[in-house]
């Protein structure tokens, strides 16, 4: 066995919720754990959880890459990590949204959606955007201080793509509470009350979208849940089901994730002045530090691949169907690539991550969160330059491979 999985002399090394948010080390100090992993064992056999997890550039990029790598846990072996989100992915009721399907529906599904995601569509919504900005800056005016997850982090994204989906605005709370219950879908450990919480918003959305569905189909709009129908309609051979599916994932995926983009990028300015000062010194640096923060501070942590052979990844053996878990938060910060990878700096030249995935799964909502932490971070500093944290300690959120605050009180 090749010597970079996991020795057993010496201190143990981390291994099940040890890896995950779940643990103290873990979510507050993560790069203190990714950094000891990518050193001693870059490819570390988590027998615990029965997955392997790769900390190192070069193998997360390679596995992301390559094409004989799968995400459905329905082709994973029976012990395997990826069975612990589906626990019932052999039934045949296991309905799987976009996220873990393979090639050619995967491909199907993602080319009927893709055209809403395009850089061009996205651009078109900047105005759109603005103004939910806008509107949620005014709410906070004359406060002295707020949490700024709450209070504007959350709502932006949800909003947009409430918006996006044709949600009615008096619904849009209950959506950012039935997405924030669904997400926890990705906590294999979670306890059975939040399994039960989980999975009565999951009956919730689905109760909304099946309504909304046979509406749009009634009187069809120029929100995006027409659109999957009229691809349906014109032979795109998309389901009611797949139709369902499909808004949960948009909406659930669309919020939470931005949310934390949105959150830890502002945590990372306020917590290094300088790189605040210089963005406020030279607003079109905005891009470039957008950049920065996904790699500084990945708002997703990792992504699973499981082999359809036995392979070789980084010299090591892994078997047919056994997940390995790229750390996309150790990839950003892999010092064999990053010059001082540790160091928050919104002039990097050079700040591609790996925060979005790769390959043909890469997000494909990244053009929409780009431009949301764009619009808002900017106008969040134009509109209170003198925004800092608050005394009260930022919480973050304990939810396996996502990262992001819980809540961040700060001071206008």
């Amino acid at each position: 066995m090749s010597e970079t999985l996991t020795r057993d002399e010496g201190a143990a090394l981390p291994t099940g919720a040890g890896l995950t948010a779940l643990d103290e080390t873990y979510r507050e100090d993560i790069h203190r754990v990714l950094d000891r992993l990518r050193e001693e064992a870059p490819l570390h056999r988590d027998r615990e959880l029965g997955h392997v997890f790769a900390t190192r550039h070069d193998d997360v990029k390679a596995v992301l890459r390559d094409r004989e790598m799968l995400v459905d846990p329905r082709t994973a072996l029976a012990d395997d990590y990826v069975r612990l989100f589906a626990p019932d992915a052999d039934s045949e009721s296991y309905e799987p949204s976009m996220l873990f399907l393979d090639d050619p529906d995967h491909k199907r599904l993602r080319g009927i959606v893709s055209q809403a995601f395009n850089p061009r569509s996205i651009e078109a919504m900047r105005p759109r955007i603005e103004a939910i900005a806008a509107e949620l800056l005014d709410a906070m005016e004359g406060k002295s201080g707020v949490d700024f997850i709450a209070a504007y982090a959350a709502p932006l994204p949800t909003i947009v793509i409430a918006d996006m989906l044709g949600v009615e605005r008096e619904r849009r709370a209950d959506f950012k509470r039935w997405s924030d219950d669904i997400v926890q879908i990705f906590d294999p450990m979670r306890s059975p009350e939040t399994t039960e919480r989980m999975n009565a918003s999951q009956q919730a959305m689905r109760d909304y979208f099946t309504a909304t569905i046979a509406a749009r189909r009634a009187n069809p709009g120029t929100d995006l849940v027409s659109d999957l129908i009229r691809a349906e309609e014109e032979g795109a051979k998309l389901s009611n089901r797949e139709v369902l599916t499909m808004c949960t994932l948009l909406l659930t995926a669309g919020n939470v994730t931005t949310t934390d983009l949105i959150g830890n990028g502002v945590h990372a300015l306020l917590t290094h002045p300088a790189e605040l000062a210089k963005l406020k010194s030279d607003p079109s640096l905005i891009v470039n530090a957008v950049e920065e923060m996904l790699r500084y501070d990945s708002p997703v942590t990792d992504s699973g691949r499981h082999p359809a052979r036995d392979m070789t990844v980084g010299g090591c053996p892994i078997e047919k169907g056994r997940t390995v878990t790229t750390s996309l938060a150790a990839a950003n910060h892999d010092p064999a690539v990053y010059p001082k990878p540790h160091v928050f700096d919104i002039s990097r030249t050079d700040t591609h991550h790996h925060s979005f995935g790769g390959g043909v799964h890469i997000c494909l909502g990244a053009p929409l969160a780009r431009l949301e932490a764009q619009i808002g971070i900017s106008m969040l500093i134009a509109r209170f330059p003198g925004i800092a944290l608050g005394r009260e300690a930022p919480v973050r959120r304990h939810l396996p491979s996502f990262r992001g605050f819980e809540r961040m009180v700060v001071t206008l």
